[in-house]
């Protein structure tokens, strides 16, 4: 179960808009599995852990990959 980031914080990065929410993290999410699947192994988090931690983060905006 993913508690942080909280799903308020990930929704302001979109302008409350759930589907845009859900397609840039599971883009992103893919993105990081096909560059780092070696890397992940080891891992305690998932590649869309890190992909929300990144949205958060400011490190990918939603025009970037829609």
């Amino acid at each position: 179960m993913m508690i942080e980031p909280s799903i308020d914080k990930l929704l302001e990065k979109t302008n409350n808009n759930r589907y845009v929410l859900c397609t840039i993290i599971s883009k992103r999410a893919k993105e990081i599995e096909s560059i780092k699947r070696l890397e992940l192994i080891g891992q305690d988090k998932k590649a869309i852990t890190l992909a929300c931690e990144e949205i958060v983060a400011g490190k990918v905006k939603p025009s970037n990959l829609i």
